[in-house]
């Protein structure tokens, strides 16, 4: 191989390489674009490497976890986690808020009080997250980009369709309120690094 070659393969190989671990998809294709179509004797000259394909087992498990579905099991599973944990939290912090009176509670009450607390927060959480990563994923698919949009149009339809239950200006306000939280959350993960 002459040097001109190899020089050109191993710019190609770093350019490739930020390419795929960049975030714009278009990058990739630009870069294998302006690498082929710059010299037509380079459709010649070029040997990539052959990748083989994955098994049709792991095509299939890929699948079912990119799936909306899936994203939205995982997310009523881990809400259901999260919100009992902080359901123990808060019952911890204020324990007997449906004791009444200045009788001291038991410890079979206290337990009580901690295992509803904990279940209604599981409960809520699961249900917030299964909807907010339901939404999310079916809008992702909709609309077929991964964006700070998707993140706000699936705040403000789970906020609303919560908070209508309260009523039209708490509906609206939850609205609001969970478009403006997911897209800040979101925003924050996307341009942390």
């Amino acid at each position: 191989m002459q040097d001109a070659d190899r020089i050109r393969y191993v710019n190609f190989s770093k350019e490739l390489s930020a390419a795929l671990h960049g975030d714009d998809p278009s990058s990739l294709k630009r870069t294998i674009g302006n690498h082929i179509f710059s010299d037509p004797e380079k459709l010649i000259r070029m040997k990539l490497l052959t990748f083989p394909l994955p098994p049709n087992e792991e095509l299939m498990v890929r699948r079912v976890m990119d799936s909306c579905p899936f994203k939205a099991l995982l997310s009523c599973f881990g809400g259901f986690v999260l919100g009992g944990i902080f359901g123990l939290f808060s019952a911890s912090v204020d324990p007997m808020s449906t004791v009444h009176g200045a009788e001291i509670p038991t410890t079979r009450q206290v337990m009580k009080e901690m295992y509803s607390r904990s279940l209604s927060h599981a409960k809520s959480f699961a249900m917030i997250g299964t909807l907010f990563a339901g939404t999310e994923c079916a809008l992702e698919s909709y609309r077929g980009k991964s964006d700070l949009l998707n993140s706000t149009l699936s705040g403000a339809i789970v906020g609303g369709g919560i908070g209508f239950r309260a009523g039209l200006q708490a509906g609206l306000l939850g609205a609001a309120g969970f478009s403006i939280f997911s897209t800040a959350i979101d925003y924050y993960f996307r341009h942390k690094n």
